[in-house]
This record gives structure tokens, sequence and C-alpha cells, in this order.
């Protein structure tokens, strides 16, 4: 039997004072026990789903390390360093897809290392990767012309930092940072890998966060690195979410979701607060769609949705949503659910009123841990609501999902 691609994720848990590498399917006690809740399969509301596209990478071991949206479009972000394209209505419909054909798609860029994360603003796309950098690229409508000869479609806007950070951060000492015993660098580079991307509410600025500890905040018209924030957490920074009141939440290895923003009369953001409820590391973050409601999801099994107490600023776990058995690697709200994919091979979908979450539906098919989620809009009716669903993990699979449910 075939074993799965090795996981690059595996030492993200290894840096700082932890010396044990630990890998993402390792489980840990679940924290919180008396606010736990088994948050059981509600049938009342009728949540259907269905595989309608199953879609193999291009090369033996090469999975899908991250997926994004862009119109019409799906975009992923590959273990073997190119960023795909595929027409959505096509990769739904196609008769090649369902028999694990590759769906149409296009290699609009090859990269220098894994795909991490990506991030899409109006013509722009940025993406992160394993090499340390972070690169912008040009969408443009006829770069995704399928009849096209040229297979690299996207044009490079930027590799970050950019040519003038990187030159700074050399003439000026006060612009260099040491990340390790005798080993300094610009204060614009990061010194790991780069894990996660967000944008701010109106995408004029880009948040990214490393393996490095550290969060650097870009301007997305010219690529600038307007901030870095230094020792951030105390071990990797694996996820980073932006809402839009300002505040910016990242999510590490050392248990903590630390809270940032730029408070009135401050140049840099500053730290506002810190969440600790997770018994293991932090690994995905997402936020509803008024930004009220924080979703972190970690090793330790557990999904935990944080809200702000009345009256206050403080943010507290209102409620643990549990169902899966190994650690959840990434999290995606999409109206009034919350998708959950897991190193147990599964994505679980949470609909949630009054501070309170059940499951309403597993989708199980992949054959190793699920890496990353997306989803978009489909058609629906005055009485239900429809969304597809997009899921990369391990196995090499892009699986394809519709899921219907009721409007409340």
């Amino acid at each position: 039997m075939q074993s799965l691609p090795h996981d690059d994720d595996d030492r993200r848990h290894s840096i700082g004072n932890n010396p044990k590498p630990c890998r993402d399917d390792e489980t840990e006690p679940l924290p919180w026990r008396s606010l736990s809740r088994s948050c059981p399969r509600n049938p009342d509301d009728h949540c259907h789903h269905s595989l309608i596209a199953t879609v193999r990478c291009r090369y033996a071991n090469s999975y899908v390390s991250s997926l994004a949206v862009a119109g019409k479009f799906l975009l992923a972000g590959s273990s073997d360093r190119d960023i795909l394209s595929w027409e959505r209505t096509a990769l739904a419909n196609s008769d090649n897809t369902r028999s694990g054909g590759d769906g149409g798609l296009w290699v609009v860029a090859e990269c220098a290392g894994t795909v991490k994360s990506l991030v899409v603003v109006s013509d722009k796309l940025f993406s992160a990767h394993q090499d340390h950098k972070i690169r912008a690229w040009r969408i443009r409508a006829q770069d995704l012309n399928q009849n096209h000869p040229n297979h690299l479609k996207y044009s490079r806007l930027a590799t970050m930092p950019t040519l003038g950070d990187r030159v700074l951060g050399l003439l000026v000492p006060e612009k260099q940072v040491q990340f390790r015993r005798h080993r300094r660098c610009a204060w614009a580079s990061h010194a790991d890998v780069v894990s996660g991307l967000a944008l701010s509410r109106d995408a004029s600025l880009l948040y990214s966060v490393s393996w490095d500890r550290s969060i650097k905040i870009w301007h997305t018209s010219d690529f600038r690195c307007l901030e870095s924030v230094r020792d951030a957490h105390d071990d990797a920074i694996n996820a980073v979410a932006s809402s839009g009141d300002g505040r910016v939440y990242t999510g590490s290895a050392d248990k903590k979701i630390k809270v940032w923003q730029k408070l009135e009369g401050d140049k840099n953001h500053s730290l506002v607060a810190t969440l600790e409820g997770h018994g293991s590391g932090v690994n995905a973050l997402a936020l509803n769609s008024d930004g009220s409601i924080l979703f972190s999801g970690g090793r330790d099994r557990s999904i935990m949705a944080w809200e702000k107490e009345d009256g206050g600023d403080r943010m507290v776990v209102v409620c643990v949503l549990l169902g899966h058995s190994k650690s959840i690697l990434c999290l995606k709200v999409v109206s009034d659910l919350v998708l959950s994919g897991s190193a147990d091979k599964t994505i679980r979908i949470w609909r949630g009123s009054e501070k309170s979450y059940a499951c309403v539906s597993v989708l199980n098919g992949h054959r190793g841990p699920v890496k990353c989620l997306t989803a978009a809009a489909d058609c629906g009716s005055s009485s239900s609501a429809c969304f597809v669903v997009y899921s990369g993990s391990l196995d090499c699979d892009l699986k394809v999902w519709k899921v219907a449910f009721p409007i409340l």
C-alpha cells in the first residue's frame, strides 16, 4: 500500500522550548471539561451533503496545502510548489473528476516552496511559502484562458520582502534582527515558514505569521513591510485572522491565542489580550461574518467559540465543539455554518444559535488528514441555502462537496 505524503507541518511544534516534535494527528487531553459539550447531531436541521467530484493531484505524494476561491475559479496551493486553478463550474460537472481525473486544472504559477496559504484581493493573489517568502501575483481574466499555450499564466508582481526592504535591512543596523545565534536578517524578512495570511477589512493591509514567532504587516498596494512584531508568541505561530474592528488574532503552538490592535494614537499594533483555553497547540482560526465570534481549533481535538462578554471587550469561551477524534487542522465559516477539517480524515459541519452549536453533518471520504477547506455559495431557494465545499487532504485528493440546509 502506498504511504501518504509526509506533512511538512510535523516540526511546527518543535520550536522554542518544546524539543519534542509532535505530529498533527497526535491527541492531547481535552481542556475545559466543565464547559465542554458533546455537541450531538441535530436531526432537525436536515443538512444534506453529497460528494460531487474528486480530483487527483498531478504528482504522486503531492497534496493540496491551501485553497482559495477567486470569482468563478478555485485556486489551490500544492506541496509540489505549484499554484493550480480550476474553473469551478467545470470542476463540479466534468466527467473526469468523477473518475479521479484532474478536473481540467491549469498550473498558473510555479513557486520555490510549498504553498502554505492563499488570499485574494481584487486582481491580486498573495501566497505564503515554506521558503520564508510571500509572493504577489496579478490575476487577469485573459490569464485564465484554458486555450492559452503558456501554462504559467499569472505574472508575479513582487516577492516579499521586496528588494528595497532587504537593502534597508542590510544598510541600517536598527532594521536587522537576530533570529538564531550568530545569524541576523532584515527586520522585514521571515526567518522560517510563513504559515498564514489574512487581510484587513479594507484589504489595504496584509498580515503574515510564521513559525519564527513573528507577525508582519504589509501594504497590499506597494508590498512594503510596515510593521514587524518579534517574539509575538513563545512558539511557532500557525494561524492568523483579522476582524472588521481592526483586531488581529494569532494562534500558536504555545497553546495561546493573542489579540493585537493598533490603538488610537499609536503607530504600531500592540497586544491587547491573550486567550488561553486549549490544552495544546492552536492550529486554526476563523471568524464569523461580522467578526463577533472567533473559532479556534487545536491539537486537543476541540473547537472553541469565543465571544466578548456583555458590556466589555474581554473575550471568553461560550462553547466547546467536540466530535473529532484527532487534531483540528483547518476551519472555515460560511453563513451560520462552521466547517472543520481534522487529522481524523473527516470534515464536520456545525450549526449554532444562542451560543450553542450542534454537528449537523459529517463528510467522510478522505483517506488522510484534511489540511485545508474553503467554500462558496451555490444556488439555493427561499427556504434553503446551498454551498459548495472544497477540501484538500494528505491523501493527495481534492474533493468537491455540495451542502444544503434549511434557512432558519
